[in-house]
């Protein structure tokens, strides 16, 4: 035990913890139901605090691998890329416990259960970022997804919450076994799994020998697998279909984690595997498959938003057409890899604020989420309908918001890389994006509150927001706003987080 590096794994062994203490607390100890969410929060800053100190390690003594050997492989990987996506998913997932403390206030005793699986889907979340072995990051990705698919359908009296549970395992289950069998194609073209050292995959690549199994193709192929595995996490087209029901029969306040913290997980799984493994005169193998996803995605994404007429929903979509947004960054191979990290980190906040204001206004267990809903709400709640304002405007890349940093980020990504076609998609996709969002805001200043009652129906009562709904909304919002007005301290500093 002496020998164990504890920094690279700390924060999964605090989640880990944490998830263990709230059970703990809850079943045996009987400590109050308060304690087992601050015990839980506890948890979470502890992962960003030392994924913080992994940074600083980094910073002095330069990135490592941990666990194994060079001829057996190494396991897990600290640098500045997963310090950074440590950081950000700790940050999103407090938020987003933040977003659901109504929902675990009354839960009674399964609260305990609910912020055990908020732990250890974080941990899973960020294993998936730091592995350097592909079993590993597997083992990353299931720990998150089974947590999730048991969250999605928390809430079981709601009608479509057991259907949104069942549609993400079943579809997801899929989408994990595409991927390990990537794995294995991977396995019997390198005879490893692992990404880096002196086995990895980046010197592997010119030792391949003439036989069939060892071919180039076979490689290729298991690249293709694992990118369509990782492409439903991140709901990518077309592997998009499981994320509109599930954000729409999931409970409205798990659903900040379940779309944010994912799509962070998932990008950087894509990134390390794509950018960090393979040596850069291999690009060009693996990125016109990237670059024709990322077209497909923010087409499609587009295309299906427009005709929605369930907020949650329209997010859904749209969330399609910005993993391809995401995509569109690493055409350009390493260069790519901080306007990625811009965009993804600026986009997650404004996705937890915007699911946060949906949770708002259709409950914390509610689902659905309907435009009617939404009607005058700058005259109910001014304050609500300003924020969901702000984060439409921002994923619409208006300027000065973060979201228009981040698309510029993203399409001169593309035109470094020599995609210019691909970054002239973008934008004419992304200016006719702006008709839902902008849908939005209509729907919230410009249409008058119903006053009669009914399914779905505004009407003119103001809207109570709770504190800590208050708080993610207002951070959310803050940061959407600082970092669109100011964006160059973050630039400067994701330009650092790049893959070993």
């Amino acid at each position: 035990m002496g020998n164990i590096a504890w920094l690279p794994i700390a924060p999964e062994v605090i989640l880990l913890v944490g998830a263990l203490a709230v059970l703990m607390a809850a079943v045996a100890l009987g400590v109050p139901r308060p304690v087992w969410g601050g015990l839980a929060m506890v948890s979470l800053l502890g992962a960003g605090v030392f994924s913080w100190l992994a940074w600083v390690r980094v910073d002095d003594v330069g990135p490592a691998l941990h666990y194994g050997s060079a001829a057996g492989g190494f396991m897990v990987v600290m640098d500045h890329f997963s310090a950074f996506a440590g950081m950000l998913l700790a940050a999103v997932a407090l938020l987003a416990l933040l977003a659901a403390w109504d929902l675990v206030a009354g839960l009674d005793q399964r609260a305990a259960e609910f912020l055990a699986l908020v732990l250890l889907a974080t941990a899973g979340l960020h294993l998936m970022t730091a592995s350097s072995n592909l079993v590993l990051l597997f083992i990353g990705l299931e720990t998150a997804s089974i947590s999730l698919y048991v969250v999605a359908g928390f809430t079981r009296e709601q009608p479509n919450s057991d259907e949104a549970a069942m549609k993400y395992f079943l579809l997801g289950s899929f989408a994990s076994a595409v991927f390990i069998y990537g794995v294995a194609l991977l396995f019997a073209g390198f005879g490893t799994t692992t990404l880096y050292g002196a086995a990895g995959i980046v010197s592997r690549w010119a030792d391949l020998g003439p036989t069939i199994v060892a071919s180039p193709g076979v490689v290729l192929a298991g690249i293709a697998m694992i990118l369509v595995g990782l492409g439903f996490k991140i709901s990518a087209a077309p592997f998009h279909q499981w994320a509109p029901d599930v954000y729409q029969g999931a409970p409205g306040a798990a659903v900040p984690l379940m779309s944010a913290g994912v799509k962070i997980a998932g990008i950087a799984a894509i990134a390390r595997i794509l950018v960090g493994a393979f040596d850069p005169q291999f690009t060009d193998r693996w990125v016109p498959a990237v670059a024709a996803l990322a077209a497909l995605s923010v087409f499609v994404g587009t295309a299906l938003a427009i005709a929605q007429s369930d907020l949650k929903r329209m997010l859904a979509y749209s969330g399609v057409a910005h993993a391809g947004f995401l995509l569109t960054a690493l055409v350009a191979g390493e260069a790519g890899v901080g306007a990625m990290w811009f965009y993804v980190a600026t986009y997650a906040f404004a996705l937890v604020g915007a699911f946060t204001v949906a949770a708002v206004i259709s409950g914390p267990r509610g689902g659905a989420s309907p435009f009617e809903s939404y009607v005058g709400l700058a005259r109910r709640s001014p304050a609500l309908a300003g924020s969901l304002a702000l984060f439409m405007l921002s994923m619409g890349g208006i300027p000065l918001t973060a979201g228009f940093i981040g698309k510029v980020g993203v399409f001169a990504a593309a035109i470094e890389g020599g995609y210019l076609w691909l970054a002239i998609v973008g934008l004419v996709v992304a200016v006719a994006g702006l008709f839902f969002y902008l849908r939005v805001i209509v729907v919230m200043y410009f249409q008058a509150p119903a006053l009669a009652e009914g399914p779905g129906a505004a009407t003119a009562m103001e809207v109570p927001v709770s504190q800590t709904s208050q708080m993610v909304i207002g951070a959310a919002a803050a940061v959407t706003i600082v970092f669109g007005l100011v964006p160059a301290p973050l630039l400067n500093w994701v330009r650092w987080a790049l893959p070993l």
